[in-house]
């Protein structure tokens, strides 16, 4: 499995949604706190971003610009720094209008396609914990063509939407989403920053064990093992693979055990003794205890709360 798109699948909940925004100077809108992360681009003219937090500095943003927001903290987007913010909100069914139009005659000032992803943050995977509040991906001539190619279709979709856009904009979201992490990774790494989870991707030793996890977590896998994927002694494996990755090769296998079970609680109607078994358990019971360990509630609970909510 793809380190990257496997950890994404595995915190995603519900359904993305995205609007294309018209705004006509003065304007300002707060999106509040939420368990989701949210990203903005600028399509025409230009705004402020307006972090959260006391210092938050705020940012500029021009033509092309892409900022994406990880951390579901909130956040203003307005016209200046100091203009008046309206709040966002969301239709009744939870969904955001594909357009929206703000008060204001004449040609708008400014053009925006602006959307938030569902996540789990009980298992935040920390590939994406440790991102900074603002990823801000300024536009430049050759850079992030991938990127670039999303941001189009997506526009184009919602500016006239056509039959079977209903699938077609999930699926453009998912691979924005995917393409903007790419571009800040490489960016990361092209400007020599690369550390941590950044750093863990570049690494083809480590990479290779991540891989080899992710593809069959119910694998008794030893840190022998997964050396030899990588490469390696077991003894330099295991620091390398500490430093990049941040806990043991083991430590993780167990966690990313627990998030993919939670994935398929929420996402699929099996047996808890299948679960179990595509965890790495024989026995339910011990799976249903290290579950708990893990998420403070028993699979089943787990299960019917997910539904609930």
């Amino acid at each position: 499995m793809d380190v990257l798109s496997d950890a994404i699948a595995a915190m995603r909940t519900g359904r993305p949604h995205s609007s294309r925004t018209y705004r006509h100077a003065p304007w300002g809108i707060r999106f509040a706190p939420s368990n989701g992360a949210g990203f903005h681009v600028m399509l025409q003219g230009s705004a402020w971003l307006l972090p959260a937090g006391d210092g938050a500095e705020p940012v500029a943003l021009g033509p092309g610009d892409v900022v994406f927001l990880s951390h579901g903290r909130g956040h203003g987007l307005a016209s200046a720094p100091d203009a008046p913010l309206e709040e966002f909100t969301l239709a009744p069914d939870g969904s955001w209008p594909r357009t929206w139009q703000g008060a204001g005659d004449g040609a708008a000032s400014a053009v925006l396609l602006c959307g938030a992803y569902q996540l789990d943050r009980a298992r935040a995977h920390p590939l994406l914990a440790e991102l900074p509040e603002v990823v801000h991906l300024p536009a430049r001539v050759g850079e992030y063509a991938s990127l670039r190619a999303a941001v189009d279709l997506l526009g184009a979709e919602l500016a006239d939407a056509q039959p079977g856009s209903d699938a077609v904009l999930p699926a453009l979201l998912d691979t924005l989403l995917l393409y903007i992490l790419r571009a800040w990774w490489l960016r990361e790494q092209t400007a020599g920053h690369a550390a941590g989870w950044s750093a863990a991707l570049r690494d083809p030793s480590v990479t290779a064990a991540l891989y080899a996890i992710h593809d069959d977590p119910a694998r008794p896998w030893t840190v022998e093992e997964l050396g030899a994927r990588a490469g390696l002694s077991r003894a330099a494996f295991a620091r390398r693979f500490a430093t990049t990755v941040g806990a043991s090769p083991l430590a993780y296998l167990t966690w990313w055990r627990m998030a993919t079970a939670g994935r398929l609680l929420r996402e699929e109607d099996l047996p808890l003794r299948q679960i179990a078994e595509r965890a790495g358990y024989t026995s339910e019971f011990a799976f249903s205890r290290a579950f708990k360990r893990e998420f403070g509630v028993a699979p089943g609970q787990y299960r019917r709360l997910r539904a609930a909510g």
